[in-house]
């Protein structure tokens, strides 16, 4: 069964930092991308980061480049998001997610496998 657990959310004040973790467990499946998404409450789920598992190339939601970036840790199977001058408008839920395919396209139907997420909440 694959899993993908987050953890790291949490409450920051305007220009703080987090850090979010995700364990993956693959069951044997070849993730080709590594995606963070992003969701508020009656909007649509938004892509925030995407890697290649293998290349660790990286692109970014431009809403969110220069202050996030997504690393990996292929020993422990873990993936992170480091969240750095955050806004209150980074508020939301956010996603790991998995992809069997084209996941550079950091599209919602395109991510094969989901956790179950994590809140951040910037506020002053």
């Amino acid at each position: 069964e694959v899993q993908l657990v987050e953890s790291g959310g949490g409450s920051v004040q305007p220009g703080g930092s987090l850090r979010l973790s995700c364990v993956l467990s693959s069951s044997g499946y070849s993730f080709t991308y590594l995606g963070w998404f992003r969701q508020t409450p009656g909007k649509e789920r938004e892509g925030v980061a995407t890697m290649n598992r293998n290349s660790e190339m990286t692109w970014y939601a431009d809403s969110v480049k220069g202050r996030f970036t997504m690393f990996q840790d292929k020993a422990n199977d873990m993936v992170s998001l480091q969240m750095n001058n955050l806004k209150p408008d980074d508020t939301a839920m956010y996603y790991c997610a998995a992809s069997l395919g084209r996941g550079w396209l950091l599209q919602e139907n395109e991510y094969n496998f989901w956790g179950q997420g994590t809140q951040v909440t910037v506020s002053s």
